[in-house]
């Protein structure tokens, strides 16, 4: 997870108030990660971001102070699609069902773009922690707790820590295989799940 901190990422300078300016941002953000898909960091430039987003650099920059605060709008644009996807899995009618729907949906989130997601992964690391990464972890934490207390599943002694201890798994193992370039989804599933599971079933 991103290192504490106590600055705090730029937020963004104006916040669209309109449906057509929301759609701008949109454009920005995915024109954002389309350069950094094809050109890697070397060639994120906020000239290059506009020009593929087809607006002017001064319109970038009144919704965006710089690259950082690109990065930060896309950090939270895919983590957030993590929790909708995280979220729906609660409707799963056991626990286990669950978990291993929330596994299923974090390979998913890292293999779906695999170029975009590690480089976001070096990004969230190195860039200053923030009130919506707090909320990210927090949330998925969340999660995790209401399914690993359903009666299916063995209990932990302690369901904060074997969350923590899960998302900790789930995380460094789906990192890992996109830094390995990794492309089996199924493949990928099974292990993590066989990994956590294992855990799970090991508690006392």
């Amino acid at each position: 997870m991103p290192p504490a901190s106590a600055q705090h990422r730029p937020d963004l300078r104006k916040a669209p108030k309109q449906a057509r300016s929301a759609e701008t941002v949109s454009v920005i953000v995915e024109a954002a990660a389309r350069i950094l898909e094809q050109a890697g960091l070397g060639g994120f430039t906020t000239n290059a971001v506009a020009e593929r987003a087809g607006v002017s650099i001064g319109s970038l920059y009144q919704y965006f102070g710089g690259k950082e605060a690109l990065l930060g709008a896309l950090i939270v644009r895919e983590t957030s699609l993590l929790i909708t996807e995280w979220e729906r899995a609660l409707a799963a009618p056991t626990g286990r069902a669950a978990l291993s729907d929330l596994i299923a949906s974090a390979v998913s989130h890292q293999l779906r773009r695999p170029v975009l997601a590690r480089l976001l992964d070096v990004e969230e690391a190195r860039l200053p922690l923030d009130k919506d990464t707090l909320f990210v972890t927090g949330r998925l934490r969340a999660i995790l707790r209401e399914v690993l207390a359903r009666a299916d599943l063995r209990q932990p002694p302690d369901v904060d820590l074997a969350a923590q201890d899960v998302l900790a798994i789930i995380k460094g193992m789906v990192d890992a295989a996109g830094e390995q370039a990794e492309r089996d989804q199924p493949a990928l599933a099974r292990r993590v799940g066989r990994a956590v599971f294992g855990y799970l079933d090991g508690a006392d």
